[in-house]
């Protein structure tokens, strides 16, 4: 991966290679994966630096954190995207302030999400968040309930139901993440048939195993640490 203390141009350029050399193997076109830049913990001057190079799939997990940096860059262009975990009483705050939520995982915060919509008179788009590991610390609903939970965003007319997303439980080979993508693709593809919908979007792979993520059609590889480096806490 990048150099942890290259700049973020060559971080973002390397990250760009290294993108279309897995979509090369995957039989894909580079076209169909967005990279999002998770810039979390790192300051507005390095979303800055990432933006002037084209960088323009920005993500961020803390709301407040997010509000803030967009007011700060305010540049038109970025598509923002709110990956981390969404506490229902902070929907008010966002809707219609991200390009994506990829974190929905519950109907509670799907009808909230709806309501302050309807309230701003904005259409959210957002991503369902499985749990495919099955991890208690984790977010994201479990498969089973995934067709309902889909089935009650569809039937709210302010979200758009895009796809899914997945935080595969951690593995130091990260060739242990490729199941876990296989199971979100295949969960996709059966919610699609059973719903009669097209969800194209699958969010997917992070810095240490996008790779995999896109070998199994992932379409956002959300990147951080390889863009900008150590998150300093």
């Amino acid at each position: 991966m990048a150099h942890e203390c290259a700049p973020i141009e060559a971080n973002l350029a390397h990250v760009r290679e290294s993108v279309a050399s897995a979509c090369i193997r995957a039989g894909r076109s580079m076209e169909d994966v967005a990279i999002i830049a998770i810039a979390k913990k790192h300051p507005a001057e390095a979303v800055r630096r990432a933006i002037a190079a084209m960088q323009l799939d920005i993500g961020e997990s803390y709301v407040q954190e997010a509000l803030s940096k967009q007011e700060e860059i305010a540049d038109p262009r970025v598509r923002w995207h709110f990956v981390g975990g969404l506490q229902s009483r902070k929907a008010k705050e966002i809707v219609g302030r991200f390009h994506l939520l990829h974190s929905l995982d519950s109907e509670k915060l799907a009808h909230k999400l709806h309501n302050a919509a309807v309230d701003q008179g904005v259409t959210q788009s957002v991503l369902i968040q499985v749990n495919v590991g099955r991890e208690e610390q984790k977010s994201g609903v479990m498969e089973e309930k995934l067709p309902e939970l889909a089935e009650a965003v569809l039937g709210m007319p302010q979200l758009t139901l895009q796809g899914l997303m997945c935080l595969p439980p951690f593995f130091d080979d990260p060739d242990g993440a490729q199941p876990f993508f296989a199971k979100l693709r295949k969960l996709r593809d059966d919610l699609e048939r059973r719903l009669g919908v097209t969800l194209p979007t699958l969010s997917m792979g992070m810095t240490g195993d996008f790779q995999q993520a896109i070998a199994e059609g992932a379409t956002c590889v959300r990147i951080g640490t390889a863009i900008f480096g150590p998150r300093e806490y």
